[in-house]
């Protein structure tokens, strides 16, 4: 993820430090920010011009691609283990458009055997509920990749 890549205007609120834990996809795509306390799952994304469709405002894709990046956190912070997405919905109640500080405010639903069950909240400026993903994660028993 290239912090350079935020324009100068642009502050990353309070409480809130660039990620570096994700994969080349999630890094590409950033830059991405998770909040710093412990226990608070929220990430954050200013969205940036290559996030928007030709319309101007956030790309479907790019939601989706924030959303299950931030319900994954929460699955491994429940977990302790890594996932795969098995099934990802999202409504979308407003358009997010650039420049927008996006939040995701993700939480566990349920969580029998390997299946978990996780929602979020994408919130515009951490206020106004611009989507909600919902989604299926299964949990792997085999270790995660090194390196």
């Amino acid at each position: 993820m290239r912090e350079e890549d935020l324009p100068a205007h642009l502050v990353v609120p309070d409480g809130f430090v660039l990620s570096r834990s994700r994969g080349a996809f999630s890094n590409h795509n950033g830059p991405v920010y998770e909040a710093r306390r412990e226990g608070d799952l929220r990430t954050g994304l200013y969205v940036l011009d290559r996030h928007c469709n030709s319309m101007g405002f956030l790309h479907g894709g790019m939601a989706s691609a924030f959303s299950d990046r931030s319900l994954a956190v929460a699955v491994y912070d429940a977990t302790k283990r890594a996932s795969v997405t098995l099934k990802l919905t999202l409504h979308f109640y407003e358009t997010v458009r650039l420049h927008n500080w996006l939040e995701a405010h993700p939480r566990v639903l349920s969580h029998d055997n390997d299946l978990i069950q996780v929602s979020a909240d994408l919130l515009i400026d951490g206020q106004t509920l611009a989507a909600r993903a919902d989604a299926t994660f299964r949990s792997l028993r085999r270790p995660q990749k090194q390196g």
